[in-house]
């Protein structure tokens, strides 16, 4: 084979590889940024379903499960989080820990901002009392609701204070 031919050859599969990748959609992600420093995420492989609804067990699982993107946030700094639009579209919620941290479902808006003060204070639910704690689990939640029923994606990160 000559070198003219090896080379057409080589670039001919160079192209169609480029060209398969190119095909595949990219996973919608969400970004926290403190200062001026972000982390970028997208849903773990077991926290997203490709749009179908995640089964309860799996969505309480994925609210557990210790986020592998970390950021640490000085105290009482903003905490930006700001979502793909796919996500906007469809509604998500901020849920610390396990807890809901915002009211209402976010519809058609890509960017929220918290009170880092705020995220780093956790209710005891026995006692109403507040401590302060050193990290915490900022899970964003696509759903359409507040009630934990129609999730279908749960991208997660973890905020360290800064002391």
């Amino acid at each position: 084979m000559s070198i003219r031919r090896a080379a057409t050859a080589l670039g001919a599969i160079s192209l169609g590889l480029i060209s398969l990748t190119a095909c595949t959609k990219p996973t919608a992600e969400a970004t926290v940024t403190v200062g001026s420093k972000s982390v970028m995420a997208s849903a773990s492989k077991g926290c997203y379903a490709k749009g179908a609804l995640l089964p309860q067990t799996v969505f309480a699982k994925c609210l557990q499960e210790k986020p592998t993107h970390h950021i640490t946030v000085p105290v009482g700094d903003t905490v930006r989080i700001g979502v793909d639009p796919s996500i906007a579209d469809k509604g998500w919620l901020i849920v610390q820990n396990t807890s809901l941290a915002n009211d209402e479902v976010l519809k058609d808006k890509t960017y929220f901002t918290v009170d880092s003060a705020e995220l780093f204070h956790v209710q005891d639910p026995q006692t109403g009392q507040t401590s302060p704690v050193s990290s915490v689990t900022l899970n964003i939640v696509e759903s359409s609701d507040t009630t934990g029923a129609k999730v279908t994606r749960v991208v997660s990160f973890e905020l360290r204070r800064d002391h």
